[in-house]
């Protein structure tokens, strides 16, 4: 049986590698490392790479944290019981670049020691400043392809879910171009415990050959002074989906995680213009359009 200390472990090697390959593609950033505790059980590894080459800022983070859960969690997760255990990486890349991407992706494991109480989550998002038709179908069909690995049900049900999870509903559009979301799955639909840790790992390893060529693909792209400060337009709306609706932040926060390590995802500027409407037949009227639940972008 896979123990919650083996996937701690190998969440730590995913985080490695994810690393090195982002320094490799940035070519002038280097991680900067704090190993830190948390009051009442666990720590992590926090790791932020700032004023690269094209990442502008962008966390790769490590933790794995046990203890009480507080009362409003226990009724957020339906739960009687105290004890908990999580274990993650959680990686939120903003790039420089207005015409490069800004990614997310995340993979955890929760469980209640000594109950039946364990799941595994997480999922990949993709929130282009500009949506660019082949940089969204070559993201999406990527993932498709590592979850069919898997089982055929995941990749419709999961980007489903993604777009329903990252809407920002006072926006009334989703965040990005979604990607895939999922969370408690266990064994079951055929997979065994070990094919579902195996797609967890999975996920975590599609995310350095996927932004890896995102970034290639575009960051030597010419950009306006306009197309910037659209970039700093999209970041707003980015922060607000994180500090208002993410389960994830909720989650830190209320179990008294650290404070850099849960707010790293906010981009390094943002800015909100009073009643912005993009120009008619515009790029960024064009993107507005797309910030759309159902699009079937993996054909």
């Amino acid at each position: 049986m896979i123990t919650k200390e083996q996937i701690a472990a190998d969440y730590q090697i995913i985080q490695d590698e994810i690393c090195i390959a982002l320094a490799q593609c940035d070519g002038k950033g280097q991680f900067e490392e704090e190993i830190w505790q948390r009051d009442g059980g666990g720590g992590g590894r926090t790791r932020i790479l700032q004023n690269g080459a094209v990442i502008e800022k962008g966390g790769v983070n490590f933790s794995a944290v046990y203890g009480k859960l507080p009362e409003v969690m226990k009724k957020a997760l339906k739960v009687e019981q105290d004890d908990f255990f999580a274990t993650g990486v959680s990686i939120v890349i903003h790039p420089n670049h207005p015409l490069v991407p800004i990614i997310h992706m995340n993979i955890r494991y929760f469980e209640m020691p000594g109950s039946e109480v364990k799941w595994f989550g997480g999922g990949i998002d993709l929130t282009p400043h500009y949506v660019y038709d082949e940089d969204a179908r070559f993201f999406h069909n990527y993932i498709k392809t590592t979850c069919d690995q898997f089982h055929p049900e995941f990749y419709p049900k999961f980007k489903a879910w993604a777009d329903d999870y990252f809407f920002i509903k006072h926006r009334n559009e989703t965040r990005g171009i979604g990607g895939i979301f999922y969370d408690k799955l266990t064994a079951g639909n055929e997979l065994s415990w070990e094919q579902v840790f195996d797609f967890s790992k999975a996920v975590g390893r599609s995310f350095a050959p996927i932004y890896t060529e995102l970034i290639d693909r575009n960051r030597h792209k010419t950009f306006t002074p306009e197309q910037q400060a659209w970039q700093y337009q999209r970041r707003s709306r980015y922060a607000e989906f994180n500090l208002v609706y993410d389960a994830g932040t909720k989650f830190g926060l209320e179990t008294n995680g650290r404070i850099e390590s849960i707010l790293m995802s906010l981009p390094p500027t943002a800015k909100w213009f009073y009643d912005y409407h993009a120009e008619a037949g515009s790029e960024e009227e064009k993107t507005l359009n797309l910030l759309k639940k159902g699009i079937n972008w993996a054909l």
